[in-house]
């Protein structure tokens, strides 16, 4: 692995505590909760107790007075370490708490905050629709002024988070003759009459992350739950949306080197004719490939976080980050599938779960051909 300035002592004092976490209360259920499709609620009180949601929120809040992504970075690179992917932690911490920091009036702060660090409140955000994914302008959920609140009526599919979460940011337009000066966020919590769970979905990989539809028939949603003011819905997302595609190449780059180890261990313990598998030509120049390209991606993605770090990295540089480090790693996993033969097809396989995992990745958070767009759109042209 590439020699790493990126982080201090702090942020590596930080790496021990959730490496120690996610072995003591996430490993050792990790079977038990792909086969459940979902995680314990147990581990999200486990998470809070460690400190390891919330890092960004103020102390006043209950967070941990940390607003640098790099410790956000730590964590998510050790849950791929562990191959821990149901516990959505990362996507609370990169994705959604900052939609609550940044928008959030003090009473919301102080309503939701606290319970959401202490894993007590669980987050999901609504943006994806059975008829509208990358064009959040053709959302059809809507939120009616009523007065003293919003009437919510609408669908939403593939929300992770989507069974257990207590809070869901649902986007909605609020005027809809508006474009996207329309759009707005409600908070949206349990237990309000008219909000429903569909089924948890039946994926490809990640199956012990909960995936769900979301079912909004005349919800009652008071005004104290706007979030934000009222037609910023699209703004807030276009501003929050780099943090997330960086924190997906995160995920990328850090299972692109998990990758390669499994590859180099395979190579180097199986053998064929009488020697390793790795002494053969052709398995050498995949491997020396793999490791090539597994350090550009590195060098690359640590730079973005710096620069996001130092608040320079823009949409089109995020975007950039997150299409080529998702279709390298789709391209590195299938090679090494590939390199396990027969044995990489078979799920008791790290690398098996890797593949299956890591098909969504060029898609959620905006597809690669949404990416090239953005980035396209930058150059001018």
């Amino acid at each position: 692995m590439t020699t790493r300035e990126l982080f201090d002592e702090d942020h590596e004092a930080f790496r021990r505590s959730a490496r120690a976490f996610l072995q003591r209360e996430a490993v050792p259920h990790r079977e038990q909760w792909d086969a459940d499709g979902i995680v314990s609620r147990d581990a999200w009180l486990a998470a809070g107790r460690a400190g390891m949601i919330g890092m960004a929120v103020p102390e006043e809040f209950g967070g941990g007075g940390q607003p640098d992504f790099r410790f956000n970075t730590v964590f998510t690179e050790e849950s791929v370490a562990a191959e821990v992917t149901g516990l959505g932690v990362g996507l609370e911490n990169d994705i959604i708490i900052p939609y609550l920091l940044q928008l959030a009036t003090e009473e919301q702060k102080r309503r939701w905050l606290p319970e959401v660090c202490t894993g007590e409140k669980i987050l999901a955000i609504g943006m994806t629709e059975p008829g509208a994914g990358s064009d959040l302008q053709g959302i059809a959920t809507t939120a009616v002024d009523k007065g003293d609140h919003y009437l919510l009526n609408g669908r939403k599919t593939f929300i992770s988070n989507g069974i257990l979460a207590d809070l869901v940011i649902v986007v909605a337009k609020t005027d809809p003759n508006a474009g996207h000066k329309g759009i707005s966020l409600l908070v949206v919590e349990r237990g309000m009459p008219g909000f429903e769970r569909g089924r948890n979905l039946d994926k490809l990989g990640l199956h012990a992350q909960d995936t769900a539809e979301l079912i909004f028939e005349d919800v009652r949603v008071p005004k104290e739950n706007l979030l934000g003011a009222e037609g910023s819905g699209f703004i807030s997302l276009m501003q929050n949306l780099p943090q997330e595609r960086l924190s997906i190449a995160v995920i990328a780059v850090t299972s692109i080197e998990r990758i390669l180890q499994l590859c180099l261990d395979y190579a180097k313990d199986r053998t064929a004719f009488g020697r390793p598998i790795g002494a053969f030509q052709h398995n050498r120049f995949v491997l020396a490939e793999m490791a090539t390209e597994a350090r550009i991606a590195r060098v690359y993605v640590d730079d973005c976080i710096r620069r996001h770090v130092a608040g320079e990295l823009d949409a089109a540089e995020a975007s950039g980050a997150k299409y080529w480090t998702t279709e390298l790693q789709k391209k590195i996993v299938d090679a090494g599938v590939q390199l396990h033969g027969g044995y990489g097809y078979m799920t008791e396989y790290p690398i098996a779960r890797a593949y299956a995992d890591s098909r969504i990745q060029t898609i959620y958070g905006g597809t690669t051909e949404i990416m090239k767009e953005i980035v396209g759109r930058s150059l001018g042209i």
